[in-house]
């Protein structure tokens, strides 16, 4: 079982983010990666939706033999984690992107103002605040929608004018004053990192929750047991990427993350 791939899905390519921090942490795993590029982004849908586009997704890599499942989506993961452990009867271990991260701010005892950015759906959820004020309630957690990032970040606008001036109307909102640090609660979010911490100038540590993420599931996998022994897998071409819609911005930024030509199969699993 230990050869088996890791399957990790996304809206889009936000959980590209994840899946290029996993492979650098275990370079000799195999991804199976499902970017539903049909229905992003999934931070305007109704929960409803979330839950059942998880489902069906998290069916097609389970179907594929994965040892695991990473919901590379803070909003399929405040949403849809809890029904996909339910639906998996607990056999196939299920990973989300929220609970790593808490327990990396909470552990951080400096802070007292959290700020969280993220779609619509996670801000509505209040997961970020009630996970981590149940762990430290003296912690201030001050949550902002930005239902713009996503869908800017999906159309290869970063790193320009039109980003910046999108970043900056957001960040200088009064819901984010005084924070000490940010959570980026949308796995698109790293791609403007730079953006962000320009913003502040540098005085506000912007948490990477990519790199913590893939450091937790290493370590999951790890006292699982099901880490990949084999130097074998893991190499160039071994990684399959699916999408439900194609698009040349995804394959363009998939090859971007992985340093090779990515070869993008189409699979209606709606059908």
């Amino acid at each position: 079982m230990n050869n088996l791939p890791i399957g990790i899905f996304d809206s889009g390519i936000g959980g590209l983010t994840v899946a290029s921090a996993i492979v650098k942490v275990l370079p000799h795993e195999q991804l199976i990666y499902f970017g539903d590029t049909a229905h992003l982004p999934y931070g305007d849908k109704s929960p409803e939706a979330i839950k059942y586009y998880s489902l069906r997704i998290a069916k097609f890599l389970a179907d594929k033999k994965c040892k695991a499942i990473v919901i590379a989506c803070n909003t399929a993961s405040s949403l849809a984690y809890s029904d996909l452990v339910n639906f998996m009867g607990h056999e196939l271990p299920i990973f989300n992107v929220i609970d790593p991260v808490v327990d990396a701010v909470v552990q951080q005892h400096s802070y007292t103002r959290v700020g969280v950015i993220a779609t619509k759906a996670t801000i509505k959820s209040g997961v970020f605040k009630h996970k981590i004020q149940a762990r430290n309630a003296l912690i201030q957690v001050q949550s902002l929608a930005t239902p713009l990032l996503a869908p800017m970040i999906e159309e290869g606008f970063f790193n320009n004018k039109i980003s910046r001036t999108i970043i900056d109307s957001y960040l200088s909102s009064s819901k984010l004053k005084n924070i000490e640090c940010l959570i980026l609660a949308c796995t698109h979010y790293p791609l403007i990192q730079k953006e962000i911490e320009a913003y502040y100038k540098y005085q506000v540590n912007i948490i990477n929750t990519a790199d913590i993420v893939a450091s937790y599931i290493k370590n999951q996998l790890i006292s699982m047991d099901l880490v990949n022994r084999s130097e074998e897998m893991g190499k160039k071409n071994q990684h399959e990427f699916y999408v439900s819609d194609y698009t040349n911005s995804f394959e363009q930024s998939a090859t971007m993350f992985f340093k090779e030509k990515i070869h993008l199969k189409h699979q209606a699993i709606w059908d």
